[in-house]
């Protein structure tokens, strides 16, 4: 352990199949994902250009800061805001959910 630091990796089962979730938090700040084989459904943290420019499938959902992101499991309902072109190939797109993001990249090519 890391005094200030908390980190948790665990995987979530959805009716699509296993995600593997992982939280961290700090002082002042925290951030969450939802990893697939095929890609990520994050908070805002993650930068969708960057993803662009590796080809990722990323999703993004943001909290605010009265209603923050905080685990994988805040990710499943939280709305998409943005997504790579990657993540659009698969059908993903804002307004969605995290669950239906999920469901999208979990399913088979």
């Amino acid at each position: 352990m890391i005094p200030g630091l908390t980190a948790d990796q665990h995987v979530i089962e959805t009716p699509d199949g296993p995600v593997v979730a992982s939280q961290y938090a700090w002082a002042g700040g925290q951030y969450c994902a939802l990893h697939t084989p095929r890609g990520i459904v994050g908070c805002g943290i993650y930068d969708l250009k960057c993803a662009d420019d590796f080809d990722l499938a990323v999703a993004i959902a943001r909290g605010t800061p009265s209603h923050p992101l905080r685990t994988g499991e805040d990710l499943l309902d939280a709305k998409i805001v943005g997504v790579s072109r990657r993540a659009a190939t698969l059908g993903i797109a804002p307004g969605m959910t995290g669950r239906e993001a999920l469901a999208r990249l979990l399913a088979q090519p």
